[in-house]
């Protein structure tokens, strides 16, 4: 069965074409016979009832400097589309919110992946804390006594911009770190969302593992280690991809919360867990599965595409 497919990211002439999912998963969508078009999250628009987006078809190739040809720009009524992927990346501002209302409103006659409103009501550090038993203490707050106090009963934490991405602005702080009051006016001066601030895991040094889901079930990881004078392990930031395997605490963790993951429409995550704690839940733009199949031969894209057929099936 030939889908519609429309891809609402970031530009994609720009991409790293061995280790962008997106970029993967569209690649995969091609051998299977669908047919692809590609906007930018600018390019989407409600006109008087429809939801349009101006953008190109496209072709694509893995080939260094030559990976995709646009056809002309044209603009399209999404709701002709089967499937639309939600995929460029955060920050989760209001304009990443907005998107998520337009392509509500032709979801789900259009399969919107993820589902666009459990997107929007399911932030990756705010989903965690619907399961305190998995993750470690945790606070949420714009208030500087409270993060005090945290810091005071914990010891050693990790703060960090409640919507940030690809590890900007995480600090680790020392339980005797003077830093706390300036990063706090810092981080204030510039926005108005609250802080959250968790306790520092040592394991971390041992890597940050990113845990895939698909449509609720874990198909692998790999394990992200930091760079030399790092507490980060974002690969945007320098962490080191290694192969890795899941353990009885991932699967644990992965049965627990793959039900919700399955039940709200988010076919494609990507869970970090360090040592025995889960730490995030992507649902915006998740990564990994390039490094995935590297490591393990596994070819999670085409896992994804099965889960969306069969939706489509239905």
């Amino acid at each position: 069965m030939a889908l519609k497919v429309a891809i609402q990211m970031d530009p994609i002439e720009s991409i790293n074409i061995d280790g962008d999912s997106t970029f993967r998963i569209a690649l995969e969508a091609q051998a299977r016979g669908h047919s692809l078009f590609y906007y930018t999250p600018d390019k989407l628009a409600f006109q008087e009832g429809r939801i349009t987006a101006r953008g190109w078809p496209i072709t694509l190739r893995r080939e260094k400097g030559n990976h995709v040809t646009k056809g002309d720009e044209v603009e399209v009524d999404l709701a002709d589309y089967d499937v639309v992927w939600l995929r460029q990346d955060p920050p989760f501002d209001m304009g990443y919110i907005t998107t998520t209302h337009l392509l509500d409103m032709i979801h789900p006659k259009t399969l919107v992946v993820n589902d666009p409103f459990w997107v929007r009501n399911y932030p990756e550090k705010l989903l965690v804390l619907n399961f305190p038993d998995l993750t470690p203490p945790t606070a949420i707050a714009r208030d500087l006594d409270t993060l005090r106090a945290f810091r005071a009963k914990h010891g050693d934490v990790i703060l960090k911009p409640l919507f940030g991405n690809g590890g900007a602005g995480v600090f680790k702080l020392t339980a005797d770190d003077s830093n706390l009051a300036s990063l706090h006016e810092m981080f204030t001066s510039i926005s108005r969302e609250p802080l959250i601030v968790q306790k520092y895991l040592p394991d971390v040094r041992k890597g940050d593992k990113r845990v895939i889901l698909v449509d609720g079930e874990p198909v692998g990881a790999i394990n992200r280690v930091p760079a030399s004078g790092e507490t980060r392990s974002n690969m945007h930031v320098g962490g080191r991809p290694e192969k890795v395997e899941l353990t009885a605490r991932d699967l644990e963790i992965c049965a627990k919360i793959g039900p919700l993951l399955r039940e709200k429409g988010q076919i494609f995550v990507g869970i970090d867990v360090i040592g025995d704690y889960l730490t995030e839940i992507n649902v915006t733009s998740p990564t990994g599965i390039q490094e995935l199949e590297r490591f393990d031969g596994t070819n999670t894209a085409e896992k994804i595409w099965e889960a969306i057929e069969r939706r489509r099936a239905v």
